[in-house]
């Protein structure tokens, strides 16, 4: 008999490599199946099952049959789980010759599944290759790293590097010792870009301590750029677990500090490649509908730029979150910014949405508005400059139930994102609120039990 302890049993066990398939489902979060590699083919073959209702689970993983009748009212049937080759990529942080593969959820007839996010974007794509037009995208993706000890008490603490006497060293931005005292971690997550083929670009520390932005360069493949985003997200938790960190997409983990963007840089190129958003130094007439477009479209499709009620407390004045629905040239205050619009690096970029967004959404919101101000010729209004901003200007909302109630009504969500769809994620998100509504927190304790 084996008298050695359960951790020195497992010692003696090589782990063997394994294929991941993975699905991202509303609020991306990736869920999926680990493989062993004498079972990968079934992968390509398409044999893999889970169940459809997987693609409707809300933020505690419940999938909220009264609401979808998708899962038990069914019999919870099976959908299959096709995997993109194109996502498949190396799992660093694993056994040698492990990987993973992004995968759509597809119904057994073959069909993408109405519920799965990789095949929302795929389908709008197509009406983008219809008029002979590519998206080319990038994505800038701000997390925070914290201490490991936030795992145990919920409370989220900047790394002890970063602080002196407990207390943070006051704001990051591009501070160069807020990188080198990271360089470990942050050289590990370049090392997991590398090995995965992300194409990581620039690195820079954000306002808050433990604060950071990655930012992907672009491609001419807008589901790959969402997919290499998703894997990114995944590649900043692993690479903090190896230093016994924590992170998170949060988009605002600490009440006095910086909230977490996901912004979006946005061009499109005809058959021959050329940039349509170039105004050759005229009137920017197609780069402006295009950024009308997503303006227009803006309030209605908060509910993807914000999806949970933390997202909320993001958009604050005075900050470089957006609270209203604008636009500028070169501006970082305004929701939607022209960093150039001549030239091929004409482009628009989108700040609205926080880090906590589904990138697969996000990307189909923002190329829905894109691809509404090239159906129509829209105007965007006044410009909104350092020194002067319309007279009046609509807002975005800070509150998460308005936010679902606008998605819930809105004809442009339903259009792209399915009838069908659009009612389950709202009702999903409704009750999410609801909760939240009902939830006494610790702030009613401390700031009216004393005295009301």
């Amino acid at each position: 008999m084996n008298d050695k302890k359960p951790a020195a049993l497992l010692a003696d066990v090589s782990t063997p490599p394994r294929i991941e398939i993975l699905l991202a489902d509303m609020n991306g979060r990736l869920r999926g199946k680990q493989i062993p590699l004498e079972g990968e083919k079934k992968v390509w073959q398409g044999a893999v099952r889970l169940p459809a209702s997987t693609q409707s689970l809300d933020i505690w993983g419940d999938d909220n049959d009264d609401l979808t009748g998708i899962s038990l009212t069914l019999g919870d049937p099976d959908g299959a789980v096709i995997p993109d080759k194109k996502s498949h990529v190396a799992i660093p942080w694993a056994p040698a010759g492990s990987s993973q593969v992004l995968a759509t959820m597809h119904t057994l007839e073959g069909e993408p599944h109405f519920c799965d996010p990789r095949g929302m974007l795929a389908a709008l794509l197509k009406r983008f290759e219809a008029k002979g037009l590519t998206p080319v995208v990038a994505t800038e993706l701000e997390f925070y790293v914290m201490d490991g000890s936030s795992r145990e008490t919920g409370i989220p603490v900047p790394p002890s590097i970063l602080t002196c006497k407990g207390e943070p060293n006051g704001f990051q931005l591009y501070e160069m010792d807020a990188v080198d005292n990271m360089q470990p971690y942050l050289d590990l997550v370049r090392a997991y870009c590398e090995a995965m083929n992300l194409p990581a670009d620039a690195t820079i520390a954000e306002f808050g301590p433990g604060q950071y932005e990655v930012n992907l360069n672009h491609k001419p493949d807008a589901l790959s750029a969402a997919d290499d985003c998703i894997y990114l997200k995944r590649v900043v938790e692993q690479a903090a677990r190896k230093f016994g960190l924590k992170s998170t997409c949060m988009a605002k983990p600490y009440s006095d500090q910086a909230g977490s963007g996901l912004h979006v840089h946005a061009s499109l190129i005809d058959r021959d490649g050329n940039n349509v958003l170039d105004a050759k130094g005229g009137d920017d007439v197609l780069l402006r509908s295009v950024t009308a477009g997503m303006l227009k479209t803006m309030r209605e499709a908060q509910l993807i730029f914000a999806p949970f009620a933390n997202s909320y407390r993001r958009f604050q004045p005075g900050s470089f979150a957006p609270v209203d629905v604008d636009w500028g040239y070169g501006n970082r205050g305004t929701a939607i910014r022209i960093p150039e619009k001549d030239g091929p690096g004409a482009r628009v970029e989108h700040r609205v949405a926080g880090a906590d967004a589904n990138p697969y959404f996000l990307l189909t919101a923002i190329l829905g508005g894109m691809l509404l101000g090239i159906e129509e010729t829209l105007d965007p209004g006044p410009v909104t400059t350092p020194t002067s901003r319309p007279e009046k200007c609509d807002r975005l909302t800070h509150d998460f139930l308005t936010a679902v109630e606008d998605f819930a009504a809105s004809a442009f969500i339903g259009d792209i994102f399915g009838k069908q769809y659009q009612k389950l994620y709202a009702d999903t998100k409704r009750k999410e609120a609801i909760t939240y509504l009902r939830t006494v927190s610790d702030f009613d304790y401390k700031a009216y039990l004393p005295r009301i």
